[in-house]
């Protein structure tokens, strides 16, 4: 396939998602600061797998292939692309005359040097690694020609390059700075370019003046790092900031009653769930699994606490994933039956069962506290335990060190069940700490197997279905994507994921 014009057709596609039109002329350069929840600490993207770094280096660096606000694949630093030699070999036509920000050329050796760091000892390191394994190799054809070796198939692989852990990084830079500079320096292709970075406070940025998709009409960028929701809502408030990606529920009223501001409420990739420890303990039974989701009035948490800001599912996608099944229904509300099968596994009234979570969500903890007295209903006593969330997600989920009951969010970055499935099911994944079954390892590798689109929408539904069967997590619901903006911001079309590029974006 070959694409031009990204920017004119992102533009085109981000009009058409605006919820109102508006005739509001082109503002003055100005700069936008954004709140985000965490500061991932590292800017390299092979660290790292959250949504909130997405969201920043989205702006910082580019992929050979780019996701529009349309959900719709663009040319990013990759031209065109072609299956080559029965779909095991993929050649990308690089874009000419792209810098990155410290004047180096990008070019066919900085994508090798970009895939054989990721692939390397340096990539094994973070998360990332696990969704580029199929390829075997990058070759360089000429300075502007690059073949992937696939040394298996992947069908997901080109949405993945429009992700983040396979954003471009320049050669000589790293090798003259060094992984430990870059990672707090870091120089990209992207809109915009490293300013300054205060760990746990702030990262700023500014426009980058010779982007090759046209220079951003915003001067510059600041992230500010608040983990409190209610602090980023008082910020908003007092114009502290011109967006906050973490809103209270609570507040959602609140800040429509502001005429400054308004909420976007939006279905989006994020599914909330409670997984089990499901290899040890009373949970490592499914009947006592199933008894326990049995247990949970989801419905209510939804219309409840979320006032109506989620919607129910049964496996852990969402309705925008490819291999979503609406056929698919979550067990039912059902105490009564819950209690009879705790009572048949020979789990005794008053047994304890702690809930790991991350402390800093009022909301989460608020569905916590819920989840903990409908179980308590049936007879099984939760303990709530709170972590910070850089220890919850690089110390205490991979290395299984949860209770039985722990908090699991998901943003399944690339709207297909693939990437949330195999990363969470699979044997041995990174962020799969309990669960080694064999049937459900054979058929999340076979759809990876095959390019028939119906063949694996077949086998992504046979997944979701079994994994429901076997009750590996409570799947509470899929949140929208849900934040607050000052309305001095032009020009910004609502985006399932959040990850924003602030090309044409202007504030007043």
């Amino acid at each position: 396939m070959k694409l031009t014009g990204y920017r004119n057709l992102l533009f085109a596609a981000a009009l058409s998602l605006l919820p109102i039109a508006t005739t509001t002329p082109a503002h003055a350069a100005g700069t936008l600061t954004v709140a985000l929840e965490t500061d991932d600490g590292s800017w390299d993207p092979i660290d790292t797998f959250t949504l909130t770094w997405g969201r920043i280096g989205s702006n910082l660096y580019d992929g050979l292939v780019l996701r529009g606000p349309d959900l719709k694949l663009y040319p990013g630093l990759a031209t065109s692309w072609q299956f080559l030699d029965d779909n095991k070999r993929i050649r990308f036509t690089l874009r000419k005359g792209v810098k990155f920000h410290d004047g180096e050329d990008f070019n066919a050796a900085a994508v090798k040097f970009t895939f054989d760091r990721l692939l390397g000892p340096d990539g094994a390191k973070g998360p990332q690694q696990a969704n580029y394994t199929s390829i075997g190799s990058v070759n360089v054809v000429d300075d502007y020609t690059v073949d992937f070796i696939l040394k298996t198939p992947d069908p997901v692989l080109i949405t993945k390059l429009a992700g983040y852990g396979a954003m471009i990084v320049p050669p000589k830079y790293i090798q003259e700075k060094g992984d430990a500079y870059f990672n707090l320096h870091p120089v990209g292709t992207g809109a915009f370019k490293f300013v300054d970075y205060k760990p746990k406070v702030s990262l700023t940025l500014e426009a980058n003046p010779d982007y090759w998709g046209g220079a951003p009409k915003l001067s510059g960028l600041v992230y500010r790092f608040i983990p409190e929701a209610a602090t980023q809502v008082s910020e908003l408030q007092s114009g502290g900031i011109d967006i906050a990606t973490l809103v209270p529920i609570s507040l959602i009223d609140t800040i429509k009653g502001d005429p400054k501001l308004e909420v976007e409420s939006i279905t989006g990739p994020d599914v909330v769930m409670l997984r089990f420890n499901s290899a040890d303990g009373i949970t490592k039974d499914p009947s006592v699994r199933k008894a326990m989701i049995e247990a949970i009035d989801r419905d209510a948490i939804i219309e409840q606490i979320m006032q109506g800001n989620a919607k129910p599912i049964a496996s852990l996608q969402s309705s925008l994933s490819f291999g979503y099944d609406p056929n698919l229904k979550p067990l039912p509300f059902d105490p009564a039956a819950a209690k009879a099968a705790l009572d048949k596994a020979g789990v005794k009234p008053g047994t304890n069962v702690e809930l790991s979570f991350i402390g800093t969500n009022a909301t989460f903890r608020e569905v916590a506290q819920t989840v903990a007295a409908y179980l308590q209903a049936v007879g099984i006593n939760v303990s709530l335990k709170s972590y910070e969330s850089n220890v919850y997600y690089t110390d205490l989920v991979p290395h299984g060190k949860t209770g039985p009951l722990y908090q699991y969010q998901w943003g399944g970055w690339t709207f297909d069940f693939d990437n949330t499935a195999y990363l969470l099911y699979h044997s041995g994944q990174f962020w799969n700490p309990y669960i080694k079954d064999a049937k459900l390892d054979q058929m999340l590798e076979a759809q990876r197997a095959t390019y028939n689109v119906d063949e694996r929408k077949k086998i992504l539904n046979q997944i979701a279905d079994y994994a429901a069967d076997q009750a590996y997590e409570i799947p509470l619901y899929n949140s929208n994507t849900l934040y607050a903006i000052n309305k001095r911001v032009h020009n910004l079309a609502p985006t399932p994921d959040v990850r924003f590029r602030f090309l044409d974006t202007t504030v007043e």
